[in-house]
């Protein structure tokens, strides 16, 4: 069986340590390989291998670092099915979504290949008598990610190659439960030419977690997953004296108005739903039509939709949805569901009891639908994280909106009209970080940033894009006045123009 390995300073090597973490298919339910989970000298030693190749690195002009970031880019294109084959096989997502997941990925590998542009200050002429000011982004040092399970290519790219391209030096610590595809993006990236220690990968749980936040060495850490370990991790890590953006989780709803084409609305919630089995933090979880011809008019539409779903392995090609990850989550999420009838919420189609024939291990959950879930049921207040989409019927447009702010999460939203004054109040209006306009996951792309409010983003940064460069990066800025310019005599007061 296959054992997962580190990679610290340019070499893949297996963990020592005792304590090990089963890696499954989830479309079968088999164990694929063994995961040892890194002991702290292991840990150490990748932060030290960073920390010697942080220099030379740093002092790498912008251009050669953009120059390793282009081929990088080229080889991520050529593999790119290879890293989707890796991801379906250990997430279980279907092959068209693990592609998707992939090309975001690169996306934001463009992006920093453009980093020579995106580092340049800003300079001032004769701030004062005989003396100019200018401004310069210098790297941090050391930084890490520490990612979630649900895309093990993507979120990872949302960190490494703006930060390694701003100059500094990467600690990687992926999912336990699906590590392989981070590693093969690794391989592309040394033979892409990276040097040694700039890109380091490490296993780990809990303990490699708590590690990485109180490692003097560590200058900054982002994290995406959970709200509670989300804050966990700020709080800890800022504790600590580091920079911390720490992305949480989401309850993202999309209002229906009485205007929009039903069959559309119906088509997106059902991309937006049930994709990638509903394990998506800007997955829409909730739809709310305004007005009760709306919800009956909506609920029509996609029953039939949710009732003929395609769920399979990804080896299948006609699958629209795989399994989730892991026997665990289906349970917790059946387990949602359950609490949802005791509620009194309406079941319109039960995805619980599914199991696909020759695949009876695999960790499926059928497409789910509640129709009149009230808010203050558990599976309106809470991430489910799976192909479960509920219906909160609203009264009013703006019955809608104070359902959307008295959420505790504000990740993203979505409303579908074709009312142009009530979607330019909405994009103006809501308290949420993303939004959409007839569009389901308004997930910003690479050259725009992501990121959520309230408890959905913990930290003063959103995650890649400008606001990944001005994370990574701090802020240097010189006043000079060379000898030609200085007045005879001490000056007492204050500098100024005068």
């Amino acid at each position: 069986m296959q054992t997962i390995e580190n990679a610290i300073a340019g070499r893949r090597l297996i963990s020592t340590s005792t304590r090990t973490s089963p890696v499954f298919n989830p479309a079968t339910g088999e164990q694929i390989a063994i995961l040892p989970l890194s002991t702290l000298d292991e840990i150490n030693d990748a932060v030290a291998a960073a920390k010697r190749a942080f220099p030379a690195w740093a002092n790498t002009p912008p251009m050669k670092r953009a120059r390793v970031m282009f081929k990088f880019k080229e080889l991520l294109d050529r593999f790119a099915g290879d890293l989707a084959r890796e991801i379906s096989r250990e997430h279980g997502k279907v092959h068209d979504d693990a592609l998707g997941e992939v090309a975001r990925g690169i996306d934001c590998v463009d992006f920093a290949c453009g980093i020579p542009h995106l580092l340049k200050g800003e300079f001032s002429r004769n701030v004062g008598p005989s003396i100019d000011s200018y401004s310069d982004r210098q790297p941090l040092g050391v930084v890490a990610g520490i990612t979630p399970f649900n895309f093990p290519a993507m979120v990872p790219m949302w960190m490494y190659p703006i930060a390694i391209a701003c100059g500094n030096t990467f600690i990687l610590k992926p999912s336990e439960r699906d590590p392989s595809a981070p590693l093969l993006a690794w391989n592309l990236f040394m033979e892409a030419g990276l040097p040694e220690g700039v890109l380091n990968v490490v296993h780990g749980d809990k303990e490699a977690v708590d590690a990485i936040l109180d490692h003097p060495d560590i200058k900054a850490v982002s994290f995406v997953g959970s709200t509670p370990i989300a804050e966990y991790v700020y709080q800890r890590g800022t504790r600590a004296g580091k920079r911390v953006q720490a992305l949480g989780g989401a309850k993202n709803h999309m209002i229906v108005m009485p205007d929009a084409d039903m069959d559309q609305v119906a088509d997106a919630l059902m991309g937006a739903g049930y994709g990638s089995a509903g394990e998506r933090c800007m997955a829409v979880s909730v739809a709310v039509p305004v007005g009760e011809a709306t919800g009956d008019a909506l609920i029509a539409a996609l029953k039939p939709r949710v009732e003929s779903l395609k769920i399979g392995p990804a080896t299948d090609p006609d699958a629209e949805m795989g399994p989730v990850v892991s026997k665990a989550h289906r349970d917790k999420i059946v387990g949602y569901i359950d609490s949802g009838v005791e509620a009194g919420a309406e079941l319109v189609v039960d995805g619980r009891g599914f199991s696909l024939q020759g695949y009876e291990g695999g960790y499926y959950v059928g497409g789910t639908l509640f129709d009149h879930v009230k808010p203050e049921m558990k599976i309106y207040r809470e991430e489910i994280f799976g192909p479960v989409l509920s219906v909160v019927r609203a009264g009013s447009f703006q019955d809608a909106v104070d359902l959307i702010h008295g959420h505790e999460y504000a990740n993203g939203t979505a409303i579908f009209t074709r009312d142009g004054d009530a979607a330019r109040e909405f994009a103006d209006k809501i308290e949420v970080g993303m939004v959409g306009i007839n569009v389901p996951i308004p997930v910003p792309v690479a050259y725009h940033s992501f990121g959520g409010w309230k408890r959905s983003l913990f930290g003063d940064h959103s995650i890649y894009g400008p606001e990944g460069v001005h994370f990574y990066t701090r802020l240097k800025t010189v006043t000079q006045r060379w000898p030609a310019g200085i007045r005879a005599g001490a000056e007492f007061n204050f500098p100024s123009l005068k």
